[in-house]
């Protein structure tokens, strides 16, 4: 094999893998009372904390186009139709569907917890409200267990979906999705779907790791990372031991929780989450 051969087979795979790299999802931005405030003209569900996965018609792709290695039986029921939804085990519980998920060589036996909450069929020249009804009828023909269509609620007003949401977050939901009825499928970060939680998150890059003290005395004490914005400030809390004894590494990209801003702009009470899924 020459040279320039070899050159041309990496020229072509390093194309494919940047077109794998760019499905078009929609991208949610935070719900606001202030701002959105016609509830009505929303589909509301909840928010299933797992590993997003679009269903191509021939296989699952992350929302960066990376292949997930899902066992035959478990994609065979799946139509020649783009579905999008979570690979989702159950609440507060993204730590195991987030291991089972990266493994390249799929278990069929810890595949068997997982469910494919299905929450949209993306056409560009129909509307959410459609969008719902269209997925709900081909989930109910497929009649496989391990897939399901995520249910969508209409109300009111706030009051009915502050009810709606203290009952999805008390019994351990991440929190709940707004999704305008009336919105086409577009890519990108829309005000046309909308996420709700009990506080923000967001991601920052680690930046150094700071030694403990006391009973942290060895171990990571806190990370300081900086955001996009360039903000630089530190997360001590929200680690376990073991996350103590391992940090993350420099460089990487880990999630916080927040409840608000300073004065200053920067979190208030940033506890550490996760560190960003890589998928």
């Amino acid at each position: 094999m020459t040279i320039k051969y070899m050159l041309l087979i990496i020229a072509v795979l390093f194309t494919q893998c940047i077109s794998a790299a760019q499905p078009s999802v929609l991208l949610a931005k935070v719900y606001d009372e202030t701002k959105h405030y016609e509830v009505s003209q929303y589909l509301v569900s909840e928010k299933f904390d797992g590993v997003r996965a679009i269903w191509t018609g021939t296989e699952f792709v992350t929302r960066k186009g990376n292949i997930i290695n899902a066992p035959s039986w478990f994609t065979a029921p799946l139509p020649n139709i783009w579905l999008d939804g979570e690979l989702w085990v159950e609440r507060e519980n993204f730590a195991l569907v987030s291991g089972i998920v990266r493994t390249k060589k799929p278990n069929n036996h810890d595949w068997q917890t997982i469910t494919y909450k299905v929450f949209d069929m993306p056409d560009a020249a129909l509307p959410f409200s459609i969008r719902y009804q269209n997925y709900s009828k081909l989930i109910t023909r497929l009649n496989a267990p391990h897939i399901d269509a995520v249910e969508q609620f209409r109300f009111a007003n706030n009051e009915q979906l502050t009810k709606y949401f203290k009952q999805t977050t008390q019994q351990g939901g991440e929190g709940v999705m707004l999704h305008l009825a009336s919105a086409k499928h577009s890519s990108g970060r829309s005000n046309t779907l909308l996420k709700l939680k009990p506080y923000l998150d967001a991601e920052a890059v680690v930046i150094a790791h700071l030694p403990g003290k006391g009973k942290y005395q060895g171990m990571l004490g806190a990370l300081r990372v900086k955001t996009a914005q360039g903000q630089v400030f530190s997360i001590g809390t929200g680690f376990s031991n073991a996350e103590r004894s391992i940090p993350p590494e420099i460089g990487s990209t880990v999630t916080y929780r927040f409840h608000g801003l300073t004065k200053n702009g920067l979190p208030r009470f940033a506890s550490f989450l996760r560190v960003r899924d890589s998928l």
